[in-house]
């Protein structure tokens, strides 16, 4: 089969891109991307400029975007990306990272951006004893999907809160963050959970899904991170910062009516029900206009769901089945 390749080319980071168009045969059940891209170097043209090494899904190595969807060049046969109407096969370098050249980016940033968030078990732990520290089944079953990691890059190139937020260390370090609370090995946890309840780690996740959508090891970067959010809800003694208060006014408002009063909503999450001042007239205009507009109905409009005491229940319930599996997992791990 003879399919027609547009190439993302460009010389330098400063330079500007230009695309490329070669035509090859391939059979698109057999060649994966990477062999495309190899056939096109080795046959047509040798300056093509990418990244590769295991061709086994293993070292993440050739991370690229192929018709506008980032994933492993070596992982994805021809006929999984082109669809059945696609007329081309586009391949440019990863979203987010400055380009070095044609399809090689600069991963300084990834790399740093990983190191904020420091994901190595503590020295300290591991000076508990000479001997080999062992986990059960159980213990390594925590934190298994976040072990699986590459860090290829695909989850921060598709990222959008990546794309519009320089402080925002990405899906891949919180990932591996999560990775290191979830090791019963570690002795640092309360002080990593602190440190990722501060701007530029979880709470400035958008919550878009599309590391989860690309990540070829399953590792289900944004899983990772609500489970993170929740070690930071379940911790009493942090200070309440916006992101806990926006949940836990959430949380109430449907506990106690069955769907949220928009009208109450802001009032709680900024003022604390009327008990700072200068907070309540910073969002009176906002609520003005907003009532004006129809966006949340009057005070005196809103009715409580019929199933509220429903809603209340199941919260509790969910809440009590989770205190329990916690103590058991507290138990398990002494």
């Amino acid at each position: 089969m003879n399919i027609t390749v547009k190439l993302r080319r460009q010389n330098s980071r400063t330079s500007a891109p230009k695309y490329q168009t070669v035509q090859i045969e391939v059979d698109p059940t057999r060649t994966t991307v990477l062999d495309a891209l190899i056939k096109i170097q080795s046959e047509q043209d040798g300056s093509i400029g990418f990244r590769r090494n295991c061709r086994n899904a293993i070292c993440g190595s050739c991370a690229m975007r192929v018709n506008g969807r980032s994933g492993l060049a070596c992982q994805k046969h021809i006929s999984e990306v082109m669809g059945e109407h696609d007329t081309e096969l586009v391949i440019e370098p990863m979203q987010n990272l400055p380009v070095i050249k044609d399809l090689i980016v600069d991963m300084t940033k990834f790399w740093n951006n990983l190191e904020k968030v420091d994901p190595y078990v503590s020295t300290a732990s591991r000076q508990i004893s000479k001997t080999e520290y062992l986990q059960t089944p159980a213990q390594r079953a925590k934190l298994q999907a976040a072990a699986n990691c590459i860090l290829c890059g695909s989850c921060y190139s598709e990222c959008n809160s990546a794309a519009v937020n320089d402080r925002f260390v990405g899906p891949h370090a919180l990932a591996k963050a999560y990775r290191v609370i979830a090791d019963n090995r570690d002795d640092r946890t309360e002080a990593r959970v602190e440190k990722y309840n501060e701007s530029g780690f979880v709470w400035d996740c958008t919550r878009c899904y599309n590391c989860n959508e690309v990540c070829p090891v399953e590792v289900q970067p944004l899983d990772r991170i609500s489970q993170i959010k929740h070690e930071i809800l379940d911790n009493t003694a942090l200070p309440k910062s916006m992101p806990q208060r926006h949940r836990h006014t959430l949380l109430d408002l449907v506990k106690e009516d069955g769907w949220i009063d928009e009208s109450k909503f802001a009032v709680r999450l900024m003022t604390n029900d009327f008990k700072e001042f200068k907070a309540l007239l910073s969002i009176f205009p906002v609520g003005i206009r907003m009532v004006l507009s129809g966006k949340i109905p009057y005070p005196w409009q809103f009715q409580k769901s019929e199933g509220a005491s429903e809603v209340k229940a199941l919260i509790e319930a969910i809440a009590a089945k989770k205190d329990h599996q916690k103590n058991i997992q507290k138990n398990e791990d002494l």
